[in-house]
């Protein structure tokens, strides 16, 4: 089950879900806005989550922290430019088509990588 941090489009959580088929929500609608770094991690794992996804290079940082006590979790810090919902899912789709995200438990990947 995936995480989008707040930073990421909502939409983003529907194209996970119904186009790609992976299980997906946001930390909004589980009510962890307020929620900062390792007390993300550990609430996501503790639900059930394995993957946070996220546009903040520094919380893409500190989250590696706390890899060390949940190692079966990842970090994806998603580099597509700041634009709105529709326009940002349409990317996101783009760079999925040529490289889809394989999250690796315990560590911090940039998405997509830069070539």
């Amino acid at each position: 089950m995936w995480l989008l941090d707040a930073n990421m489009p909502v939409v983003i959580a529907d194209v996970l879900r119904t186009e790609l088929g992976i299980e997906a929500d946001t930390t909004e609608s589980r009510g962890w806005k307020a929620l900062k770094n390792g007390d993300l991690v550990e609430a996501a794992v503790l639900a059930g989550f394995t993957v946070v996804l996220t546009r903040d290079r520094s919380f893409s940082e500190a989250a590696v922290r706390a890899l060390r006590r949940f190692p079966q979790f990842a970090v994806v810090l998603v580099q597509i430019a700041q634009q709105r919902g529709p326009q940002f899912a349409d990317e996101f789709r783009r760079a999925w088509a040529e490289q889809p995200i394989v999250p690796l438990p315990g560590q911090r990947i940039v998405w997509p990588a830069q070539s």
